[in-house]
């Protein structure tokens, strides 16, 4: 079998990807010790924490999203069958739809409920439908219901990277992580 190391990903990739990796730990983190979110529950605390984390998420994402459109990037390894390099796309796309429709599925929520979303308290961002909206109400609830199927997505996706380094023995993990004490 003629191989040759598959490319890496590029540092900003590489940043983006686990920058956005430790703020969903944090966001997580926040929404699951956070107060239950009643009528009447004010952001402040961590619910307003939580609130940024996700403004700021959604803004990584989005300059995530806009390097990987606007820069190279590494093909997929062509070792791989074609079958998981279409789910491995499959998944990945995935990845970024659902944590941007969680974002604004809590943008919206909130919008809904009538509070001001700020990006960690120097940034107030619009509402972004009315208080009280029914579309604001039903939004917020769908999304607690992402937060599921997005760590579904997530730990698919952790076990396939830990089955190409034990079952595949390749380099596909490899060109996602930082090269701390190694060489290139």
């Amino acid at each position: 079998m003629d191989y040759s190391p598959t490319p890496e990903y590029g540092g900003a990739m590489k940043g983006f990807h686990w920058l956005v990796v430790a703020m969903l730990v944090v966001q997580y983190a926040l929404g699951w010790t956070m107060p239950e979110i009643r009528r009447g529950t004010q952001p402040e605390g961590l619910v307003n924490l939580h609130l940024s984390f996700g403004v700021a998420i959604g803004a990584v994402m989005l300059l995530r999203l806009v390097w990987r459109v606007a820069t190279p990037q590494p093909a997929p390894d062509r070792h791989l069958p074609a079958w998981q390099r279409r789910a491995a796309a499959a998944v990945h796309g995935l990845l970024y739809l659902l944590v941007l429709a969680l974002v604004l599925t809590g943008w919206i929520g909130a919008s809904g409920r009538g509070w001001t979303v700020t990006l960690f308290g120097a940034v107030d961002l619009p509402a972004l439908v009315a208080q009280g909206s029914s579309v604001g109400h039903t939004l917020g609830e769908l999304h607690e219901g992402l937060v599921t199927v997005l760590l579904l997505v997530v730990g698919l996706h952790v076990v396939a990277a830990l089955a190409h380094v034990v079952l595949g023995r390749d380099d596909v993990l490899r060109r996602m992580l930082p090269h701390w004490g190694r060489k290139a």
